[in-house]
């Protein structure tokens, strides 16, 4: 029996498992947790009592039948096959109290009266933090060793390779069809510029300003935002009502304030107004130095600080003008969350009890952390980040001294299940003590842009130094976030447990696409004190270079090559609402 509680099915509690349970004190389930068995990595659960125990059916002397299932009461074990028969409903009717019985192959309660799946909160908690805690203390360091010890792969890798497709390649014909209606690229390793001519519709270079490459970089990204570029080319930010309201001229005055957002606008309609010559953004430049005071000089600047900068100056302005109560991370409250803004959703569990505490924080960008160069000590990875993996002809060759991490490597890692050390002891408070937990990070609501930054800077404080990671990242033009989303991680947790989505809504998935597609890369060269900032678009199906002033068409392999510092990904397909009905509409970011 089930009903309907905020739309979703919710199952009505088995009377024979309340009985059970009433009678069992409040743990009734503790002497099977012992028994719960898991094939790392990730395996499903299952119940022995001993590792390699074969269970049979204690009536038909069975153990290929299509269930077996233990008695809780007594730990006998009896088969389920029907409609032919079913020995654990049998022992069920024959002795009282012995209804609730657990699937061996599978651990799941089952009522044997019912003959129906029950379910149970300890019990599932207790098998979820059997399954977490054997996914986490296995590594894929000794899976590594032991195929390499005995010359075979892991069976992931072989089911992966088994369904492996395929590149397309053009037979004659099209090959014919290529040839006539292609243009060659423009060769960028001999520097040869595009003429005004050639270049799409509001692509325009940034006079540097004096070591303001960091903002260049950043402006040129977001002036070919899709969401943002239609945000403004619309007119929905017109900066001459904008200060007409704040009671400022255009001239300036003592009593005008600067606003972003009006800044932004007024380089949208420079920048796409047909105009080729560079474009000097100084009056962006000196509202930025009124924001963020701490940052305004003439120095180098971080190209990620710059960007979280900037968006918190549009943001704080906006907001006060509207005086709106929004959480940031609704995307309700300015034009720079409504593109940028996601929510991530933070799982920590206890590792005594199974306990979970949930919270979400929004953000504008995901952080994320090299992948460890494997097979390299530290001293020497110390001593290779020194050598020259700066320049974007070198990065390649580079690659095995500085190691290589992919973008869905990182992903991966940062919503890995990581348990934290015991300096870090999470409060319980079922067992109101703090035990040791299990911290894991997932998406629960996809920006309409994501934005990874890759931390390549690190600073010590007890080695009292600083230095740039050069180590290469391979990033795809194609982003499924899917497998990141908060609802695909507490599925592969919990599987069939439906408790652990209670009060849970699902991630905004009805209301996004998981399909991202790679518009822009920003990326550093040098070193941390002395480097450079160069930004790569995707306009109309090309890619271009834009470094400060100079624009210029690169092929595919240039910008796989570089080394990316910031990554920007729209959504393939983007949603509105209209009269409370939801319709697509296809998001171009060729155009």
């Amino acid at each position: 029996m089930s009903s309907k509680i905020s739309g979703r099915v919710s199952p009505q509690p088995c009377p024979h498992l309340l009985d059970f349970c009433s009678r069992n004190g409040s743990k009734p389930f503790r002497a099977l947790q012992d028994c719960i068995r898991v094939k790392p990595p990730g395996g499903r659960a299952a119940i022995r009592r001993e590792p390699f125990e074969v269970p049979r059916c204690g009536t038909c002397d069975e153990s290929s039948r299509p269930r077996l299932y233990a008695c809780v009461a007594c730990a006998a074990v009896f088969c389920h096959a029907p409609p032919i028969h079913s020995h654990a409903s049998a022992h069920a009717l024959s002795v009282p109290g012995h209804e609730i019985a657990v699937d061996v192959d599978r651990a799941e309660l089952f009522c044997c009266a019912c003959r129906d799946q029950v379910y149970d909160r300890d019990f599932d908690a207790a098998v979820v933090l059997a399954q977490t805690i054997t996914s986490t203390t296995s590594t894929s360091g000794s899976t590594v060793t032991q195929c390499k010890a005995t010359g075979s792969q892991p069976d992931n890798l072989r089911k992966r390779r088994r369904v492996d497709y395929s590149l397309w390649a053009p037979n004659s014909r099209e090959n014919a069809i290529i040839e006539n209606h292609s243009i060659p690229l423009h060769d960028a390793t001999n520097g040869s510029l595009i003429s005004s001519t050639e270049l799409p519709w509001g692509l325009r270079g940034l006079n540097n300003l004096g070591n303001t490459c960091f903002m260049n970089s950043v402006l040129q990204a977001l002036l070919h935002t899709p969401p943002l570029r239609n945000y403004f080319l619309s007119d929905r930010h017109n900066r001459y009502y904008c200060q007409q309201k704040n009671g400022a001229t255009l001239n300036g005055s003592k009593n005008s304030r600067f606003c972003l957002a009006c800044d932004m606008d007024a380089m949208f309609s420079a920048v796409f107004s047909g105009d080729r010559t560079p474009y000097s953004p100084a009056k962006f430049l000196h509202s930025w130095w009124q924001h963020a005071a701490n940052l305004a000089s003439y120095e180098q600047q971080d190209a990620h600080e710059f960007f979280i900068s900037m968006l918190d100056g549009i943001h704080e302005k906006v907001a006060k003008e509207k005086r709106k109560t929004h959480s940031p991370g609704t995307g309700d409250c300015c034009i720079a969350h409504r593109v940028f803004s996601g929510i991530l959703r933070s799982d920590v569990m206890c590792m005594a009890c199974g306990f979970t505490s949930t919270t979400y924080d929004p953000c504008l960008d995901i952080s994320l952390d090299l992948e460890p160069s494997q097979g390299v000590s530290g001293k020497s990875s110390l001593a290779k980040s020194n050598n020259s993996c700066n320049v974007e002809a070198d990065c390649t060759g580079s690659s095995q001294n500085c190691g290589i991490s992919t973008l869905k490597g990182c992903l991966e890692r940062f919503t890995r299940a990581e348990k934290l050390g015991s300096d870090q002891k999470f409060f319980c408070q079922k067992c109101q003590v703090r035990q040791e937990s299990l911290k894991q990070m997932s998406i629960r609501k996809l920006p309409l842009v994501s934005c990874f930054h890759i931390k390549r800077f690190e600073h010590s404080s007890i080695r009292r130094m600083s230095r740039k990671v050069d180590q290469y990242l391979q990033f795809p033009f194609s982003l499924d976030m899917a497998p990141y989303l908060s609802s695909s991680i507490l599925r592969s947790r919990f599987g069939n447990r439906i408790f652990p989505f209670d009060g849970d809504e699902q991630d905004g998935c009805n209301e996004v696409s998981s399909e991202f597609e790679l518009f822009a890369v920003v990326t550093h060269t040098g070193k941390l004190d002395a480097g450079h900032y160069v930004t790569y678009l995707r306009l109309s199906n090309h890619w271009y270079k834009c470094d400060d002033a100079w624009i210029t068409r690169v092929n595919e392999s240039i910008v796989l090559a570089a080394q990316g510092y910031m990554m920007f990904y729209v959504q393939k397909m983007l949603y509105y609402k209209a009269s409370e009905k939801q319709a697509a509409s296809w998001c171009d970011v060729r155009k």
